[in-house]
Formats: structure tokens, C-alpha cells, sequence
């Protein structure tokens, strides 16, 4: 197929040659669709890195989904599969969010002098946990927690991608938040 042929196909002719495998259809529907794609995931999200990786996670999905699912509208379909990537970026970086809201709330429920001691205990472990993770986890999340910085900031200081910034940040994260539980309800229990 050449690609002058293709600018004249439309959607539902590119999706059936998609559908067989077409390197060039896929190509075709990527450069008429990735604008909007990126513009919809950035206008919802404000950034333009998680927008780009959501734009080549929507394409990806289209280029490996199964040749038996019919898409009658292409555009209403990138549209949804746009807002789901959103949705599912949002609950990701919520997590990251919630790891500090458990710890606040450990240190508003430290009184007195018995507390003070259990919370010291308590955050002893969690320096512990901290420096027991694997190195490029402990920098990335201490840059992320105790300096502050978001994940392009640590991204660029580390010479990095911001992908490689949030897998390493969401493992350190998913290890704190399983001992962090246990530790609270331990904390909790003997209180």
C-alpha cells in the first residue's frame, strides 16, 4: 500500500487492514488521530509527559487489540480510551499521594509520652524501610518525599525518563504501603 493511497481511506477501511496486521494503516490512523489524542489527555491532565505516554498507550492498545472487536466510531472510541488511560494515570498518582496522608495521620495520633515513644519506634522502622529498599528506589523516593520534587524534576536530575522515575517510585511505594500498614495497626494495637 502506498501512502499516498492511504490519505483518501477511511477510518473503518484502515481499521479493517489494521485488523490483518497493516503496518501502514496503523501509521495512517496514528497520524491522523495522535494530535487529538495527546490534546485530550493534556487538557485533562495539564502534563505533557503523562499526555504522551497515555497517547502511545491508547495507539498501542489499537494496534494490539483483538481483530474481532468492532469500532464503528474510531474517534468516540480514542476518545473513551483516552478518558480510561486518564482515569487509570489519576489512581496511580493518587497512590503516590496517599503514601503521606498515612504518615500524617500517624503523627497527629502521637500524645503523650508513651505515644511519643511508640511514633519514635515507628519512625525508626520507616527510616529502616526506607534504606532497605533498592538504591535507585530509596533516591527516587527520597527526592520525591523529602525534597520534594515531582517525577520530571527527579527524571532530569537523574538523567532519566519520568517512566522509569514512576516504575521505580510506585514499587518503592506499593513495599512502604504494605509495611506502613502493618506497622500502623502494630503502632495502633499498642498504643
Amino acid at each position: 500500500m502506498d501512502k499516498v493511497l492511504l490519505t483518501g481511506i477511511t477510518d473503518q477501511e484502515l481499521l479493517e487492514w489494521l485488523a490483518q496486521g497493516s503496518r501502514q494503516a496503523f501509521d495512517a490512523l496514528y497520524t491522523r488521530y495522535w494530535k487529538q489524542v495527546l490534546n485530550q489527555a493534556y487538557k485533562r491532565l495539564s502534563d505533557t509527559d503523562a499526555a504522551q505516554d497515555i497517547t502511545q498507550e491508547v495507539f498501542f492498545q489499537l494496534w494490539k487489540r483483538e481483530s474481532g472487536d468492532v469500532i464503528d466510531n474510531l474517534p468516540a472510541y480514542l476518545f473513551v480510551a483516552v478518558r480510561n488511560a486518564v482515569f487509570k494515570h489519576l489512581e496511580k498518582e493518587s497512590k503516590y499521594e496517599s503514601l503521606s496522608d498515612v504518615v500524617f495521620e500517624i503523627e497527629t495520633l502521637h500524645a503523650g509520652a508513651d505515644s511519643n515513644l511508640l511514633y519514635n519506634e515507628f519512625l525508626q522502622s520507616f527510616a529502616q524501610l526506607i534504606d532497605s529498599l533498592p538504591l535507585q528506589q530509596r533516591i527516587i523516593f527520597r527526592l520525591r518525599y523529602d525534597d520534594g520534587l515531582n517525577t520530571q524534576q527527579i527524571a532530569d536530575q537523574l538523567q532519566l525518563s519520568v517512566k522509569t522515575v514512576r516504575n521505580h517510585l510506585g514499587r518503592a511505594l506499593a513495599t512502604c504501603r504494605e509495611s506502613l500498614l502493618f506497622a500502623l495497626l502494630f503502632f495502633l494495637l499498642r498504643r
